[in-house]
């Protein structure tokens, strides 16, 4: 039992994270997660979570969503995540591990350079963001960030931006939740889990939206990646050990 209070209290720190920074929570909570449970697992139990979380998103923004970016971003993460998810049955568990830390790694410390802010606004890079952060996201179970790298290059406001990725993601990981379940990622076990998340989800959405209005975006930012870079480290590290 303390091996789930650990984990829900994980699900909503990084609900609440992932809602201010608009990266997404799992960037934060799949490498923290697979500290205390099989890293498989923490991909079926995330993907079934984040159906709810982006529900309870949509619900607070839904006045921001830009169908124009859903369509030309969403369609090729839902493709592209369907991919990766697929992939994950054939490729060796620790190898999908430490390639999540080593990609996690290197987009915090792209996010954190500041180079993210090249990225051109255009249809091209919808594509292409759309097309890599939904594989990244059925293979590692993240892809927040480099969804929330090209949204970036629109400069859409805080509502249109969280709105807008919450529901593309919701179709991601919709998507990638029923690869993983048929590929036995998320057991029947686990359905008892599934009010807690709901609640989690509408509550760290709440409070990652009453945050919104009392910190500085990008300093909070700063600090979450700074986290993540600690975290993915000390992953990468304990990954040689064993």
């Amino acid at each position: 039992m303390e091996t789930y209070t650990l984990f829900f209290f994980l699900a909503l720190l990084a609900e609440m994270i992932g809602t201010v920074s608009g990266f997404g929570s799992s960037i934060l909570f799949v490498p923290l997660a697979s500290l205390i449970l099989d890293f498989k697992i923490v991909l079926g139990i995330t993907a079934v979570f984040h159906v709810f979380s982006n529900t309870s998103k949509i619900l607070l923004f839904r006045k921001g969503i830009d169908k124009n970016i859903v369509v030309k971003l969403g369609i090729p993460a839902v493709l592209f995540v369907i991919l990766g998810a697929l992939l994950t049955h054939y490729i060796p568990q620790k190898k999908i591990e430490l390639g999540m830390n080593l990609i996690i790694l290197a987009l915090s410390i792209y996010l954190i350079s500041g180079a993210s802010s090249r990225i051109q606004k255009n249809n091209r890079n919808l594509y292409t963001g759309g097309a890599i952060s939904g594989f990244l996201a059925g293979l590692i179970g993240t892809g927040g960030a480099i969804r929330g790298i090209t949204l970036a290059a629109f400069q859409l406001e805080k509502d249109v931006f969280i709105a807008t990725s919450a529901v593309i993601d919701f179709g991601v990981d919709l998507s990638r939740a029923v690869v993983y379940i048929s590929q036995g990622y998320f057991h029947q076990e686990h359905l008892v889990l599934i009010p807690f998340l709901i609640v989690i989800s509408i509550l760290g959405t709440y409070l990652g939206k009453v945050v919104l209005t009392k910190i500085s975006e990008k300093a909070f930012r700063y600090i979450v990646l700074s986290v993540i870079i600690i975290t993915t480290v000390i992953q990468t590290i304990h990954y040689f050990k064993d």
